[in-house]
């Protein structure tokens, strides 16, 4: 790691930094904290013993709702304990559903439901009245407060393109715009040096996202990509690369309407040029370059809120290299658990159980089948990408890598970035599943043992059992677990650390009984020039189940 620091320590050539500003960048938001809520005197309150006792029975209540405010990163245990407490009072002990674990969690959800209607931030980040979103107030996205609208459409118009703003937008005197060619490896190395040195990180900056050069190639050249919509800024006096957004051509489908959008994504800003604002009018620039090309919608993901997320969803862990995780502290031996259970019941086999039931590959002749399989169960969400034959090609077959198939499960190609499979019926030849996952490995920042931390994240899926009449949502849940279970399994066997995966599609149902373990961390979706009401991610919202509003997979 000192060759990384002494990396994001080089001059850049440009006037010193300033202190970070946060009010418009949308990279970065600084944690607000509330005032105590408990202990405040009242004026000629009088000094019995019972008035302080009834003050101070009240300070400790306050204090234990404080807990449930924003600025707070976990639920605290007096908390939990003083819910279980009262539950046993009121219902006995046994009941289902009581522990702990669902306590803590419900709990968490208060918060989170505070999050979708904007009134809150997540673990004290984004938590900002409108009057400090002052560059988010002049964009057509729904504000915070506004309930839900009448019916779905676009808050601006599109225009022609001799409408459209034709210059780019002014930059500080010592930078310039550039347009990103990922064609040429040389810059593909300079948005990868400032992604790993720069880009998303967690709140103790113990890890960071490293996109790899074939990461990038995948995520952001799909077919009909544009060149422009790679946004690029450098240091007038050395060129180096300083900032940069991306989009990406996607159609997509919510409540029914079907839109071209651009998928907007890898928004950083050097960490030492943070107060020159440069975010706002990056967003504005890709924006305008969207708008040139007659896309006048987007999506987009933020781990900070901003007017306003259309569905929040939650990140879950499947911890796979138990040793690993707890020395780099991703995560811990509980109470009354050893290392050795732990390893023990975490340990996956090492041949998927679908193997002899047609599980392989996907190949090129099963683009077709799987295609038409994609488009009928992802039409089960509220809202989802709908693809071509050759995008769908370049999601599940571009990021294969080099060299031969892993003999006997084990083991991954050279460059591999997505992992794809099919269970083809051995009778029929039909494709009855696919399941997809894809590479996104973290720096590990703080350990003196490991660098890398070899994460793996479910991508798209799909099962014939959904769309059979009649099916019961008990089918669904148990050919999913089989699936997705294979895929854990494929995982380990190509040395991934850990597996994660959102609350979203029909993630919800079968990923506690996968093993897999609530993150802290929380994801917003938002839309560009659109109105819908809020979508079911964590939550189930508005009859629908938790989950199955989203099935948009942000790279």
């Amino acid at each position: 790691m000192a060759s990384e620091k002494a990396k994001s320590d080089e001059p850049i050539d440009s006037p010193q930094a300033e202190e970070e500003d946060h009010d418009s960048d949308t990279d970065v938001d600084e944690p607000e904290h509330d005032q105590a809520a408990g202990g405040i005197d009242t004026p000629g309150a009088g000094s019995s013993s019972q008035q302080k006792k009834k003050k101070k029975k009240k300070s400790k209540a306050a204090k234990l709702l404080k807990a449930l405010k924003p600025g707070q990163e976990q639920i605290p245990q007096t908390l939990v304990d003083q819910v279980l407490e009262r539950v046993r009072e009121e219902h006995g002990e046994g009941v289902p559903g009581t522990d702990e674990e669902h306590v803590r969690k419900a709990l968490e959800q208060l918060k989170v439901m505070d999050v979708i209607k904007g009134k809150a931030g997540i673990a004290g980040r984004g938590k900002k009245d409108l009057g400090a979103h002052k560059f988010w107030a002049t964009q057509p996205v729904p504000q915070l407060g506004e309930g839900p609208p009448a019916e779905d459409g676009y808050i601006e118009p599109s225009l022609p393109r001799e409408q459209v703003r034709q210059d780019p937008y002014p930059l500080p005197k010592d930078f310039e715009w550039s347009s990103i060619d990922l064609d040429d490896p040389n810059q593909t190395k300079e948005v990868y040096d400032l992604l790993c040195l720069n880009y998303v990180e967690d709140d103790n900056a113990s890890f960071r996202f490293q996109y790899t050069a074939e990461f990038l190639e995948w995520a952001l050249k799909p077919p009909g990509f544009h060149k422009d919509w790679h946004v690029g800024v450098r240091v007038k006096s050395n060129k180096k690369l300083v900032a940069f957004i991306s989009g990406v051509p996607i159609a997509l489908r919510v409540r029914g309407n079907v839109f071209h959008a651009s998928e907007i994504n890898y928004l950083c800003v050097h960490k030492k040029l943070r107060s020159k604002r440069l975010a706002p009018v990056l967003i504005k620039e890709v924006t305008r370059q969207c708008h040139l090309k007659g896309i006048f919608q987007a999506i987009y993901t933020a781990g900070v809120v901003v007017p306003t997320p259309i569905s929040t969803c939650r990140y879950y862990h499947r911890i796979i290299n138990v040793q690993k995780l707890v020395d780099i502290q991703f995560t811990y031996v509980p109470r009354n658990m050893t290392l050795a259970r732990m390893t023990r019941l975490n340990k996956l086999p090492t041949v998927p159980r679908l193997a002899s039931a047609g599980l392989r590959e996907m190949t090129e002749k099963d683009v077709p089948q799987v295609a038409e399989l994609y488009t009928r169960y992802m039409e089960r969400f509220t809202m989802s990408p709908i693809m071509t034959l050759d995008e769908l090609r370049h999601q599940f077959l571009s990021g294969l890598g080099v060299g031969p198939s892993p003999k006997d499960w084990q083991g991954r190609r050279e460059r591999q970035v997505v992992w794809s499979y099919v269970v083809e019926n051995p009778q029929t030849h039909k494709i009855t599943d696919f399941f997809t996952f894809y590479s996104l490995p973290s720096t590990i920042m703080r350990s003196p043992k490991y660098d890398l931390l070899e994460a793996a994240y479910l991508f798209y899926y799909a099962t014939d059992v959904a769309l059979q009449e009649d099916t019961e949502d008990g089918r669904v849940k148990k050919r999913l677990q089989e699936i997705i279970g294979d895929a854990l399994i494929i995982a380990s066997s190509a040395k991934f650390d850990v597996f994660n995966a959102l609350t979203l599609m029909d993630n919800c149902g079968i990923l506690e009984d996968l093993r897999f373990g609530s993150g802290d961390g929380l994801l917003n979706y938002y839309l560009y020039n659109w109105r819908t009401a809020p979508l079911a991610g964590v939550n189930g919202l508005g009859g629908t189940s938790a989950g199955k509003g989203v099935g948009v997979v942000m790279l």
